[in-house]
This record gives C-alpha cells, sequence and structure tokens, in this order.
C-alpha cells in the first residue's frame, strides 16, 4: 500500500516523530491503515470528550483508579469465534473504563490462577446440543470437578452464546454461571443468554456489567462523557454491523451431471474493503430469504406485503422484511413459545412439552408449516412479526488462501434442497447463491475470524486433514497457503463423499498438489463406490500405525464437517489408533488427546 510519507516543514511533528512515524506507516497494510485512523479518532474523541466534561466542571478531573481492584480477565470458549470476537470488543470497552484487562481463550488458562483472579466476566458457545466448545471443555470440567477452588473473593458474570434452534440452549453459559456460583464468587451482573443475533444483548450486557463492576470496586458512575468514551472503529472497517458489499466474481457447480449432490465453487471480490483473513477463518454472509416462500407466507395469511412496520425506528413493508430482514426458513423452539402465546391452542401446548415430539415436528419444518399446521384467528402484521427472530448471518470456512488469491475469498457450499410437508425446501443462503445471485451481483460479507482452528506456527509441522463433503473448504486454504509459502511442513489429506466421478471436489488441484510434493499423501472414501460403504475413519483406521507415527512426531490432527455423526465417528477412532499403537488405556489415549487439545494440535471445525 502506497502512503504518501509525512512532509517535516508542514507537520507538528519533530523530525525523529515524523521519521518514526513513516517507518510504521511503510509496513501497514489497508485494514492496519483503517484500525489506526480509527484508534487516533477515538483518542480524539476522548480528549474532547474531557474538554467538554472539564468545562461543565470548571477545573481539570484527576484520574483516579477504582478503590478495589481493577483487573478484569475475560475468558472465552469459542467454536467458531464469536466469542472471541466479543471478549476482544470486551476488553476495549473495559480499558476505556479504566480496567487492567487481559482476554485469555479457556484453553490458555491455568487452572492455579483462578483463585489469584478478582474480576472474571466469562463468554461462552454452546456447541450443539449443549456441549462446551472444544477449547473451554477442560476447564468446564475443572470448575464441575472436585478441584474445583472456594473463590469468595471474585466478582463475575457470564454472557451465554446460543442457538435456539437446539433443545439446550445456551446450557454451557448456564454451566459456568452455576459453577461460578457454588465456588462462592459474587455475581455481578445476572447472565445473559444470547441467540445467534448476539450483537444488541451482548452490547448491552457488557456495558452494563462493566457499570456494575465500577460502581462495587468503587469507580462511581460510568454515564459521564469522560468515563463512557470509547476508542472508535474507523467507519471504513467492515464487519459484522457494517458488512462489505462483495461482488460476485463467479459461481460454479463442481458436482457431475450424475450427482445427488449440488456443491458450488464460489468466488467473491474483496478489492477495496481492506479486509484480510488467515487459513481457518470463516467468511459471515448475510443472504435474503427465497421469495417463493415469502409469497407463500402472505398468501397463507392473507397480508399483501404492502403493510409497513418499524424495524429499529425506520418503516419497512412487510414484504422486504420478511425478505432480508426475519428468519423464516427455520423452525426453534423459540418461535414455537411465542407463537403459542397467540396461538393458545392446547394441541401445541401438548407438543410443545412433550420433548420427543418437539423435536420430531421441528425438523424440516419453517414458519409456514406451523402457520398452516395451527392457525390463529385474528392474524394480523405485529403477531406475525412478533413470533420472529432476526435472519443471522451464515458463516462459511473460507476455502482460499489470501496468499494465493489477492482480493479474493472462495467459498464451498451445498445447495440445500429437500421435501417436507409436501412442499419443496430450500437453504436460506445456499439457494441464495444457487439460485439468485451471479457474476456482477453484490453480496453482504464480513470475516469472522477463528483462532481456534489455524494452521500452526510452525511451517514445519505435519498436518493431518480430515474434511469429507464441503469439510474440505478449509483444507483447501491450508494447503493453498502452505504451497504459496514453500512450506516444508508434510500434509496428508482424508477426503469422502459418495462417488469418485461426481462428487470429488476440486480433483484436479489435489493431484496437483501430490505431484508438486505440498500434499505428501491422500486418502480417499467414496462410501457408494461398492456394496459395502466406506468412510473417512475407515481410511483412518486403516492407515492406524502411519497416523500414529506423525502424531508422535508432532503432526496436528483436523477435523472438519459433520458434528452429529463424522466428527463422533473420527474423534472416537482417533482414540482407538492412540491407544493401540501407543498402547495406553482408554484414560491415557483421552489424555493423550486432550494433551493434543491442549497444545492446539487437535483443532475441529464442525457444524
Amino acid at each position: 500500500m502506497q502512503i504518501a510519507p509525512i512532509d517535516t516543514n508542514t507537520s507538528p511533528l519533530s523530525s525523529e516523530q515524523a521519521a518514526l512515524l513513516n517507518q510504521l506507516i511503510s509496513t501497514l497494510g489497508p485494514d492496519q491503515v483503517n484500525w489506526m485512523s480509527g484508534y487516533i479518532a477515538g483518542i480524539n474523541n476522548y480528549n474532547s470528550s474531557l474538554m467538554q466534561l472539564t468545562g461543565a466542571m470548571g477545573s481539570t478531573p484527576v484520574a483516579s483508579a477504582p478503590a478495589g481492584s481493577k483487573n478484569l480477565t475475560i475468558l472465552f470458549g469459542s467454536q467458531s469465534g464469536n466469542a472471541g470476537s466479543l471478549a476482544n470488543s470486551f476488553k476495549s470497552k473495559a480499558e476505556a473504563k479504566g480496567f487492567k484487562t487481559k482476554v485469555l481463550d479457556m484453553a490458555d488458562f491455568k487452572n492455579n490462577q483462578l483463585k489469584k483472579e478478582d474480576n472474571i466476566f466469562i463468554i461462552c458457545s454452546t456447541h450443539g446440543e449443549g456441549v462446551p466448545p472444544d477449547t473451554a471443555g477442560a476447564f468446564h470440567s475443572f470448575v464441575h470437578g472436585k478441584k474445583a477452588p472456594k473463590i469468595d473473593h471474585v466478582n463475575f458474570s457470564v454472557l451465554a452464546l446460543g442457538d435456539k434452534s437446539y433443545e439446550f440452549f445456551c446450557k454451557t453459559g448456564q454451566d459456568f454461571d452455576d459453577a461460578f456460583e457454588k465456588m462462592g464468587a459474587s455475581r455481578i451482573h445476572d447472565r445473559a443468554d444470547c441467540d445467534v443475533d448476539y450483537d444488541d444483548d451482548a452490547d448491552t450486557w457488557i456495558e452494563s456489567a462493566l457499570n456494575n463492576l465500577l460502581e462495587k470496586v468503587g469507580g462511581g458512575s460510568a454515564n459521564t462523557a469522560a468515563s463512557t468514551a470509547v476508542v472508535a472503529q474507523s467507519a471504513a472497517a467492515f464487519d459484522k454491523k457494517n458488512p462489505f458489499e462483495a461482488e460476485v466474481l463467479s459461481i460454479t457447480n463442481l458436482s457431475g451431471h450424475n450427482s445427488d449432490k449440488e456443491t458450488l465453487h464460489v468466488e467473491l471480490s474483496l478489492e477495496g474493503s481492506g479486509l484480510t483473513y488467515n487459513p481457518g477463518d470463516a467468511l459471515g454472509v448475510i443472504c435474503e430469504n427465497d421469495p417463493d416462500t415469502v409469497n407463500d407466507i402472505l398468501k397463507q395469511t392473507a397480508f399483501t406485503g404492502d403493510e409497513n412496520i418499524e424495524i429499529k425506528n425506520s418503516k419497512m413493508s412487510l414484504k422486504d422484511a420478511l425478505t432480508s430482514y426475519y428468519e423464516i426458513s427455520i423452525l426453534t423452539r423459540g418461535t414455537i413459545e411465542n407463537y403459542l402465546k397467540l396461538a393458545k391452542s392446547k394441541d401445541l401446548e401438548a407438543l410443545y412439552n412433550d420433548r420427543d415430539k418437539l423435536n420430531a415436528y421441528l425438523y424440516g419444518r419453517d414458519i409456514l408449516d406451523l402457520i398452516i399446521d395451527y392457525p390463529i384467528k385474528g392474524f394480523d402484521v405485529a403477531g406475525l412479526v412478533s413470533i420472529l427472530r432476526k435472519l443471522p448471518a451464515r458463516l462459511y470456512s473460507i476455502a482460499s488462501s489470501l496468499e494465493a488469491n489477492e482480493d479474493e475469498v472462495h467459498l464451498t457450499i451445498a445447495a440445500v434442497r429437500y421435501v417436507s410437508q409436501g412442499r419443496e425446501k430450500k437453504g436460506a443462503c445456499s439457494t441464495f447463491f444457487a439460485d439468485r445471485l451471479s457474476d456482477e451481483d453484490t453480496v453482504k460479507v464480513y470475516i469472522q475470524p477463528n483462532k481456534n482452528f489455524s494452521l500452526p506456527e510452525n511451517d514445519d509441522a505435519p498436518m493431518i486433514m480430515v474434511g469429507p463433503g464441503t469439510g474440505i473448504a478449509p483444507f483447501r486454504s491450508f494447503v493453498e497457503d502452505r504451497d504459496c509459502r514453500g512450506a516444508d511442513g508434510k500434509n496428508w489429506l482424508f477426503y469422502g463423499d459418495q462417488q469418485f466421478t461426481e462428487d470429488f471436489l476440486y480433483q484436479t488441484e489435489w493431484q496437483n498438489y501430490m505431484k508438486s510434493g505440498s500434499l505428501e499423501k491422500m486418502s480417499l472414501a467414496f462410501s457408494r463406490d461398492q456394496e459395502e460403504k466406506i468412510y473417512v475413519q475407515d481410511r483412518l483406521a486403516e492407515a492406524s500405525k502411519d497416523i500414529f507415527a506423525w502424531l508422535e512426531d508432532g503432526a496436528y490432527f483436523y477435523v472438519c464437517g459433520d458434528e452429529s455423526r463424522m466428527a463422533p465417528d473420527v474423534h472416537k477412532t482417533l482414540l482407538t489408533i492412540i491407544s493401540e499403537q501407543g498402547a495406553m488405556s482408554a484414560e491415557s489415549a483421552e489424555a493423550y488427546l486432550q494433551n493434543m487439545q491442549q497444545e492446539k494440535r487437535y483443532q475441529r471445525d464442525v457444524y
């Protein structure tokens, strides 16, 4: 990035200061320049606030530390990176209020440190049906175990992230909240349980929790211009709240003509955005709902779609809101709970209270099914929108390396189509790409960093990657990045799908990597090419000896894809390999794998 050097004749800086700043600027990328401009703007805002406050008081305020401890630790547990991003946002706001703050992944937190802390805030997601994120598992077990210490001097609060489409919504956060209370810690603010649209609730929790802590430790009210001044990010910085309009460069169907699947390779332009990413990160996509489903809902409810509704102090037509603001393709327990308040149906109430029947009902159904099955007399527009949650962004593992594809990001997307309740259903985002986007269209995107699924820092470290189906996406990024940089570490890929001739995604690329030596080994499992189905875990078992030798040599083991069956099967197979090849007991094999997790050598991105 070319930036004009500072002119020492016109700037207020000394020659030494100008030289230092010129040296720094010459090393900055676009995203770093954006951050720096925001940082400096934040300093100006802060100083302006101080001046206003000083003028109102008639004297210069003297900064003073809270009477209690101003040391604050933020622990996060994250599977996809959301909790980590919120933790860093919390850190910025806490530091602006005078706290000395550190942010730690739960995997990096030493258990014996717990008794030495003063103020702990926990931000943690729940993975699947009530399971802690991989990196939070050990700490979760510790605080619920016999060795959990008494910490009655500690102040704490919990922000729980979850998804109401799962039965055990926010369970991990609830677990931590209960555990800290049992250890004697003082709850500084009530736990907040957030659905997938968590931004507003999380911001409210952060602000309230910090204000409560300030009052308790003697920092006084936080409601002053000076104490609420937070370093502002540049308006040019693109993120979830301010997504970038990325141009579609190409959309290609990777699946063969006779495949039962439709898997897309999508290339988007990031030119002019300043956005950067690392292998393992995800791309957040803000999509629109299927127009046919929108029209069917309007027809069933007898609304025209022109009705105006108010969303965050702005007017929007009902049709536009159903298209781009509300979730309509997925039915959750929360939606049923909201609908029940209006329907007053004993049958629906009985369904809601029967766990097994409710789970069966939710599977494959959408909002329209609910409206058809349990009609409401006098259903009005306000009632309809009151049952809906905001349409969340969809996260896709990035399938490209920025080193090899400047100003581009690639995705691997399986188009979701199925028939349920006599209607064709479509995945909102996948068919948004498959059916309604084409070259030169634009789509709103942002980068979701994921430090818990990343390349080894040591380029010489071996990697074993298990990614059937679209789980191949991040490993295309991994190998492409290592190939581009000439990294020497050995790479071994386990890939599987249905048919070799129809479903071998990126086949030519992998074969070229094998020829060049960037891919040391490739083990394939195509389940329907023979009478007995073969899966990636079967190929792992066949290569037990070599896999354990790689692990002993420091290999990183990665898994990406289906969390319901593939990932547990691979985990179980890996434990068996470690136990048998290492001549270990089941307990020792578990400890071996847990140690790999602590060393970040066992990483999973499962969904």
